[in-house]
């Protein structure tokens, strides 16, 4: 099977992890995050658009109450979901193949307990801590999202990591037949991420299950996906069905493929350009093509909460 090599793949195929929005002013630090947060019921707070399978019982959270969220045609409508195809608006158009029930994820590595999950008996075992958190995320250009999900730490701790743990690494559903963008060779498949441990735990990296008070859609990454709020948006993997712990560095999809554009932390930073463009300033999905530039910030403008995890590190060299 003929494997691409980076100069092989024309610049449409490739992800534009175009940094995203500027302003972020949360109400709390990340621990605001805990079960004990009550708000209003969800329904009450964001508008269900009513495309999709509502979830009930949700709560908000204070969390980019300020921003404007992007508008739902444009979440669902522009995806960069490789596994259905390159094309911005593929996912959407062959996303309905994926068969998301029943589905379950294998948890294993460095840790005491493992194990085998369902994505229903996840649905059951977090419903106190399924939360709506309006975040910005990338796809291609910067969106707002009201992601509803839980902290990845709440899942990972049920399997008892051990001290040897020190990644966490994650892989995407291999299936051509319901993934048709999987029988060209565009990438290797499957899909790979990986965060380190202390990532993985903050309450700000969570496992999203639904995004507008919906169960999530197949080509947002159904049935449970990552969202790593400050990092460049193809660290944020998709329909997970393993995450392994690691006492290793994981080997990472894009990371792998071309380590001079795509490093392993991925944090945003507008003062490190990738090789092709700068990533100083972005666009706003729905803004339009012509539409004005905005100033990249740090960590995505996540700096207060995530800036002392990476504190002594040359964020340049581990880019």
């Amino acid at each position: 099977m003929l494997i691409k090599k980076p100069a092989d793949i024309r610049p449409s195929e490739i992800t534009d992890p175009v940094a995203y929005a500027g302003r972020r002013a949360f109400l709390q630090a990340a621990a605001a995050l805990g079960v004990g947060m009550v708000a209003g019921p969800a329904a009450a707070l964001v508008k269900v658009p009513g495309k999709g399978e509502a979830m009930a019982g949700l709560v908000d959270t204070p969390y980019g109450d300020e921003l404007e969220l992007t508008g739902y045609e444009h979440v669902t409508g522009y995806n960069n979901f490789y596994e259905f195809g390159t094309g911005k608006d593929d996912p959407a158009r062959n996303a309905h193949t994926l068969q998301t029930r029943p589905w379950s994820i294998v948890v294993d590595g460095e840790c005491e307990a493992p194990g085998e999950i369902g994505i229903e008996d996840i649905l059951k075992a977090f419903p106190q801590e399924e939360r709506i958190y309006r975040l910005r995320c990338v796809e291609a250009w910067a969106m707002v999202v009201p992601w509803v999900g839980f902290p990845l730490g709440s899942l990972l701790g049920r399997f008892k990591p051990t001290s040897k743990a020190n990644y966490v690494a994650f892989e995407t559903l291999v299936d051509p037949q319901q993934m048709p963008g999987q029988r060209r060779a565009v990438l290797d498949w499957p899909y790979r991420e990986g965060l380190r441990m202390d990532e993985a735990m903050h309450p700000l990296t969570i496992l999203a299950t639904g995004l507008y008070g919906e169960l999530l859609p197949n080509q947002n990454g159904a049935p449970l996906r990552l969202v790593v709020p400050w990092k460049y948006g193809f660290k944020s993997i998709k329909s997970i069905v393993r995450i392994s712990f690691s006492q290793t560095l994981p080997e990472t999809t894009w990371w792998k493929l071309a380590p001079h554009e795509y490093g392993f932390y991925a944090n945003v930073n507008p003062g490190v350009d990738h090789p092709r463009w700068s990533q100083a300033r972005h666009r706003l999905i729905g803004e339009g093509l012509f539409s004005s530039k905005h100033s990249t910030q740090m960590f995505n403008g996540y700096a207060d909460e995530v800036a002392d995890l990476y504190r002594g590190m040359d964020l340049a060299k581990f880019y």
